[in-house]
């Protein structure tokens, strides 16, 4: 089962990564609606799978830096994709399923957690293995660099 709760900001932002001319590319605002959904079956003796409140107590301190300001001084090519991306990111919610962002009344984005954070997996995995044979093949302060035989 899945609950869900609607929070609101108001934000700027421009997009910097769209061609000169963009309308996109100026600054301007949004009123967003950010929907938190998660998932689990109700338990207990309230028969719930959060509270509501719970949910509203683990966005409060991203909402506060979301709500009236520039996006672009903490997310630095603020698209509705990459908005959601930062709040899943940064919210500290168990069984969170989905985080929704809507820009306008007939556009936004869906990010499916599971699904994000799986390709956050591979990303940092491949990213750790890069540097961990960048770092094997680099000699340590004071370690002596050997010829290699053929």
């Amino acid at each position: 089962m899945r609950i869900y709760k609607d929070f609101t900001f108001e934000s700027a932002h421009w997009l910097p990564n769209v061609p000169d001319g963009h309308k996109c590319k100026r600054l301007h605002g949004h009123s967003y609606r950010a929907r938190i959904t998660v998932q689990g079956e109700p338990e207990g003796g309230t028969d719930w799978v959060m509270d509501f409140a719970d949910i509203k107590a683990a966005f409060n301190p991203l909402h506060e830096q979301l709500d009236h300001n520039c996006l672009n001084d903490f997310i630095g090519n603020p698209t509705s994709e990459r908005i959601a991306e930062w709040i899943a990111a940064h919210i500290d919610l168990p069984n969170l399923y989905s985080v929704e962002i809507q820009e306008t009344c007939t556009s936004g984005c869906v990010l499916i957690y599971s699904e994000w954070a799986a390709s956050r997996y591979e990303e940092r995995k491949s990213t750790r293995l890069r540097f961990k044979k960048r770092y094997e093949a680099t000699p340590s302060v004071g370690q002596s660099v050997s010829p290699q035989s053929s």
